[in-house]
């Protein structure tokens, strides 16, 4: 369980832009929970076999396929720092706070069942009828 996610200040204060941060580190937590697949796929045994020893198995286009499938981040920016800088050197935080306003411009949550908007009705005129509200 993931606890705090968006929280500063001991709770205090909730930022939406920190929630996007953390999601993306309990994300990157879970896939690492995940593991690591080690068969003769992913080791490229029949591609190793194929290319022989001392050939260049970085550029070799199954080792991009299975490093994609390892890193997802969206927010971690892994350029090299000219490259970085010319795309407006914006940090995790700015880049979070960015995708946290695309969400809030763009999300159209999935209405909640009728059944279930009738019951948390239900609870709320049972409350304000306890609280005399």
């Amino acid at each position: 369980m993931v606890y705090g996610c968006g929280m500063l200040e001991m709770g205090i204060t909730f930022d939406l832009a920190q929630l996007v941060l953390d999601n993306e580190i309990a994300r990157m937590i879970l896939h690492t929970l995940q593991g690591v697949a080690v068969n003769d796929t992913t080791l490229a045994v029949d591609i190793i076999k194929e290319m022989g020893i001392g050939k260049d198995y970085l550029a070799h286009e199954s080792t991009y396929e299975y490093m994609r499938t390892q890193s997802q981040a969206q927010l971690i920016d892994r350029q090299m720092r000219a490259n970085w800088q010319a795309d407006g050197g914006k940090d995790m935080y700015e880049r979070a706070h960015a995708k946290m306003l695309e969400i809030l411009k763009t999300h159209t949550p999935v209405p909640l069942p009728e059944k279930v908007r009738e019951e948390l009705r239900s609870i709320v005129e049972d409350a304000e009828k306890e609280l005399q509200v």
